[in-house]
């Protein structure tokens, strides 16, 4: 049975309405368009995380929504499913010692660009959540909430969240005590009671409030 058929009316018209720049961009002759966009800006610890994806035009999958909205069950699957069906997805991840070198704008990009060059087909068109990459040298179109805009972006966001999350939560098994599976690295209460209990791990940035104070006063005082 066709998946559409199964699927509201009302779902099947907000995916193509999501799917509207790509339209465009496919009519104009674009064939491999990527939309890309990051997971981890906003932690005190893990890496900022990158993905790409590119679409075939007959893209269909319900429940596809920016990936802040989605459930971890069902961000799971659907990235399972996006993998299949994408013609080509990549992920790029920078490490939280090399974000504290270049900031996290910076590492955000670099993501991006590690993503995008790790595509086994070479995009055409970008379709980017909010960030410009000039440094690529291929056509793009910036989006401000790009992920609830576009289903390529929406589609990356999925995949940039589920990757990272994995990630955390083998940091979880190697840095145990800080809670990082629960909160993946956010700021959160229990994140900040074990990070003053216990100090900052490896992979905590040092960039970031409040540790890059914090580390900061400890310095000044072993100058005493």
């Amino acid at each position: 049975m066709n998946e559409k058929l199964k699927v509201p009316a009302a779902e099947i018209e907000r995916l193509k309405e999501m799917m509207s720049y790509e339209h465009n961009l496919f009519s104009a002759g674009v064939q491999y368009i990527a939309g890309i966009d990051e997971a981890g800006r906003g932690p005190i610890a893990g890496p900022v995380v990158a993905a790409a994806v590119i679409l075939p035009r007959d893209f269909f999958l319900a429940e596809v929504d920016d990936s802040k909205r989605l459930k971890p069950s069902v961000r799971e699957k659907l990235a399972l499913a996006i993998k299949r069906q994408a013609l080509a997805w990549a992920v790029g991840i920078v490490s939280a010692s090399c974000l504290d070198q270049i900031n996290i704008y910076q590492a955000t990009k670099l993501a991006m660009i590690t993503a995008v060059n790790n595509l086994r087909l070479k995009a055409q068109h970008l379709i980017i959540d909010a960030v410009k990459l000039p440094e690529v040298g291929i056509p793009q179109t910036s989006l401000i909430k790009g992920d609830s805009l576009s289903l390529s972006v929406a589609c990356a966001s999925i995949l940039a969240k589920v990757e990272r999350d994995a990630i955390m939560e083998g940091y979880d098994k190697l840095f145990p005590g800080y809670g990082f599976a629960k909160h993946k690295g956010y700021g959160t209460r229990e994140h900040l009671e074990a990070l003053f209990r216990l100090g900052p791990c490896p992979v905590h940035r040092t960039s970031f409030e409040p540790l890059k104070s914090w580390l900061g006063e400890r310095d000044y005082a072993g100058q005493l």
